[in-house]
């Protein structure tokens, strides 16, 4: 008979044989309080793949010794939720282990609603999808929502050593020895995912030769070959493609040049050069504006040229862009003075045009008293003259703040602040 998978012989009966996730299972923690308390809630596990979400779903069931099915939300039909809630009525409670739940169609979950109401079924839903997002809000209310985190190389080298050392579902039985560095490898290379570093150390076991006296050595180059490079993990579509968007935009926000050319070297790596060119210029008008008025423009043809050239040549030009944003001063105040407008607008604080600057050219204009005494500004010394230009509801209204943070709107802000002045004294 085939074994199963080390990743799936090595997955927890208890809630203590849980590695990471302290947040959670450590003493005092929520989860820990349901088990001590014998009352396990419906709940929803969220976080990145190989973080242990079904591993942490069978060990609370166990815990408390509950009967388990699992089932895929793809995979399985509503017909197999149904002999699942069969076997809950002649048992009692029952305890739902539901892969993929975001991906719930509305017959399944119509179905199951009334059976979480009763507490019939216990439900415990794993996704790597933010709930908040993905899941329909009739199951997430009923949800107690929990994430879990990505493990860190500590974590995995403790489950890898745990492997190691069990008789009945690891290794404890073998004469096996892993270099340091290969551990380190293992535990680092994996990017935080346990199945994928107790997949690459049973591919290490199983492939690596005896030794005269029945040792196995797993060195720095076994790992290596075992672990090869972990697929860089990032769905266009998913959570974790806008997390590192708004990570990208606010590290080059806050001038942060390694942080900035991280998220972009994840981005590239997704291949995703039309969010990328898309939140540079975004950032260069929304973040840098007028402190520096020709990163809008250098973004442009920075993005124009990666465009041309393609990856992997696209990543010069773009960090080009990237570095001069981050270390650009930074000005919000055009667009923040412009959305202070639409709210006065938008609330209905706007008033009418003074007849003077309304439209002149058509017959019987001017006996509506329209364009009458308007100033043409290049007639006057230094092309300007005062005149009211917004509604008289609103006329003294200012809604640029410019700053100084750079030496262009600087020079702005003495002309701005020379005209409201001017138009102080004549009001």
């Amino acid at each position: 008979m085939k074994q199963k998978p080390l990743a799936f012989r090595m997955r927890p009966t208890n809630i203590s044989e849980i590695i990471g996730q302290e947040h959670l299972v450590g003493e005092g923690k929520i989860l820990n309080r349901m088990v001590q308390a014998e009352k396990l809630a419906s709940m929803i596990l969220y976080g990145p793949p190989g973080t242990g979400k079904t591993s942490l779903a069978t060990a609370l069931a166990k815990s408390l010794q509950l009967q388990v099915r699992m089932l895929n939300a793809v995979v399985d039909k509503k017909k197999d939720m149904e002999i699942v809630v069969e076997e809950a009525k002649m048992s009692g409670n029952m305890v739902l282990i539901l892969d993929e739940v975001h991906r719930l169609d509305k017959a399944k979950q119509d179905f199951l609603l009334p059976h979480l109401e009763s507490d019939l079924i216990t439900l415990i839903g794993c996704t790597t999808s933010n709930p908040y997002h993905a899941i329909n809000p009739a199951i997430r209310s009923r949800c107690h929502i929990f994430e879990l985190h990505a493990l860190t190389p500590d974590d995995v080298k403790k489950a890898i050593m745990r492997a190691l050392s069990d008789k009945d579902k690891g290794y404890g039985a073998f004469s096996i020895h892993i270099t340091d560095d290969a551990l380190e490898h293992f535990s680092r290379s994996s990017g935080g995912d346990m199945r994928a570093a107790l997949n690459g150390l049973e591919l290490a076991v199983a492939s690596t030769p005896k030794k005269e006296d029945g040792e196995i050595i797993i060195d720095l180059a076994i790992a290596e070959e075992c672990m090869q490079r972990k697929s860089f993990s990032h769905d266009r579509d998913g959570d974790a493609h806008y997390d590192v968007l708004s990570a990208f935009q606010k590290s080059i926000r806050g001038s942060d040049v390694d942080a900035a050319l991280h998220y972009l070297g994840r981005l590239i790596e997704a291949g995703d050069l039309d969010s990328i060119a898309r939140r540079m210029i975004v950032i260069a008008y929304e973040d840098i504006g007028l402190a520096n008025p020709q990163a809008g423009p250098r973004a442009v043809a920075a993005v124009e040229a990666a465009e041309r050239l393609g990856f992997p040549e696209a990543r010069i030009p773009l960090a080009v862009a990237i570095v001069e944003l981050c270390l650009s001063p930074k000005s919000n105040s055009a667009y923040q003075a412009l959305d202070a407008a639409l709210a006065d607008i938008r609330t209905g604080r706007s008033g009418e045009i003074p007849n003077h600057l309304k439209d002149s050219h058509y017959v019987g204009a001017k006996s509506l008293g329209r364009g009458i005494d308007y100033k043409y500004p290049h007639d006057y010394p230094n092309g300007w003259v005062y005149q009211q230009y917004l509604p008289d509801a609103i006329k003294s209204k200012q809604y640029y703040h410019p700053k100084e943070t750079g030496k262009f709107e600087k020079a702005m802000k003495q002309v701005y602040e020379k005209i409201v002045k001017e138009k102080k004294n004549h009001n």
